[in-house]
């Protein structure tokens, strides 16, 4: 799936959410899966909007706690956007 924007890419990660919080997945592992995922793009997916190179920068430099962080200031901004 080619991400042609932001407002896309954070619309793909609420309907994700959505899904974990609608099989009743606990809040610590839907953040332990975020930062899991972003390990994952970070090493294997280029990414292909300036957003998305920015936050793979970001995760590459940072350290765990704050790739804890990261993922989870991610979270709360596709659920404050009330994306689904």
């Amino acid at each position: 799936m080619e991400i042609t924007s932001f407002d896309q890419w954070l619309e793909t990660l609420g309907k994700a959410l959505s899904k974990a919080k609608a099989m009743g997945m606990p809040e610590d592992i839907i953040k332990n899966s975020a930062a899991k995922l972003g390990d994952f793009l970070a090493e294997n997916v280029n990414p292909d909007i300036s957003e998305n190179r920015f936050l793979r920068d970001l995760w590459e430099v940072a350290d765990e706690t704050e790739q804890e962080a990261i993922a989870g200031a991610m979270i709360k901004l596709v659920e404050r956007k009330k994306i689904h």
